[in-house]
């Protein structure tokens, strides 16, 4: 019988999707962005799951029984990018929500998925709260932070990753192990769509944005265009250039440019999934049904498909050695 596994925090499912690869069974799924529950039900078939809605109001005893929780638990709070009020803020206090469940249900593995700066946040002490919270449910935790880049995207997407298993199933003489790198693929497979040269207004918007201070003189448009599949970050100041590789794809960011056949491009929603590691099939179902601008936040959004594929081989094989 196929594992069994709940998709916590859902976001649109890439992390379900990473599972599903190593024949695992959703039960279940808890999202509570009705945009994003929209998109999760266009990319899966979820007809015969139970969507629970509200993390924070779901009742343990009314779940289905379940072998592997996986949840990408709100990452705001933590975030560099956010404000950082950790557990002053109730997004930052989700993760307890999730260890009640954990307790309820007795479940013997999970993997969690934060961003980086969860590391270091306050100093190192929310991560070690966290831990010993972990810990003193009944869990033996490992974290690592990992690049997307590492695990079969052109993605650079450095997130930390957290591997839970109940301190019974755990081997005596024996280590989860983290997997192993693999070498980036071609950055050509990703950035394929057609309509999404830029405009002429965004092309003088660019024009302006390379005379401001921080970028006059560095670059011209006609420099730009001589580099096949470069990728253009147009951060809020200075310009950013990549070759063979994005930069982390976020909710909030907007203005990745790359050139392809001489010509400027945008960066598109279905691009983006691609980046994430979602299969063309999957990212085809959701082309033209949402707006760009909401598929381009929502993929920003999600894990890495092809990072949890990966994690989720390492925890399969470590259960087998427990057999």
């Amino acid at each position: 019988m196929a594992l069994r596994f709940i998709d916590f925090c859902a976001g649109i499912g890439a992390g379900r999707l990473g599972l599903e690869r190593h024949g695992l069974q959703c039960v279940a799924y808890s999202e509570i962005n009705e945009k994003a529950v929209t998109s999760y039900k266009l990319l899966h078939d979820t007809g015969s799951e139970i969507e629970c809605g509200d993390l924070t109001k779901i009742n343990g005893d009314t779940l289905p029984q379940f072998d592997i929780m996986i949840a990408g638990f709100p990452c705001q709070t933590f975030s560099i990018v956010g404000k950082r009020k950790g557990f002053d803020d109730e997004r930052g206090q989700i993760i307890y929500s999730l260890i009640k469940l954990l307790k309820t249900k007795n479940i013997p593995y999970f993997i969690f998925e934060n961003v980086k700066g969860l590391v270091n946040h306050d100093k190192g002490r929310t991560i070690e709260v966290i831990v010993k919270t972990l810990d003193d449910a009944g869990y033996d935790v490992e974290f690592k932070v990992l690049n997307s880049l590492n695990y079969g995207v052109p993605q650079m997407r450095e997130r930390v990753y957290f591997i839970g298993v109940r301190k019974d199933l755990v081997l005596k003489e024996k280590r989860f192990d983290w997997p192993r790198e693999m070498a980036m693929p071609d950055i050509k497979n990703y950035l394929v769509d057609d309509n999404n040269v830029i405009s002429e207004n965004v092309q003088k918007t660019l024009e302006r944005y390379l005379n401001n201070k921080y970028n006059k003189g560095e670059y011209t448009i006609r420099q730009l265009l001589e580099n096949e599949y470069s990728v253009l970050d147009t951060r809020q100041s200075d310009l950013r250039i990549y070759t063979g590789k994005v930069p982390t794809l976020r909710t909030g960011r907007k203005g990745i440019l790359y050139v392809r056949d001489g010509k400027l491009r945008s960066l598109t929603g279905y691009e983006s999934l691609l980046l994430q590691g979602f299969d063309r099939e999957y990212a085809e179902k959701i082309r033209d049904r949402v707006s760009e601008s909401t598929l381009l936040a929502q993929t920003g959004n999600a894990m890495t498909v092809t990072v949890v594929d990966a994690l989720c081989k390492s925890l399969l094989d470590y259960v087998v050695e427990g057999k």
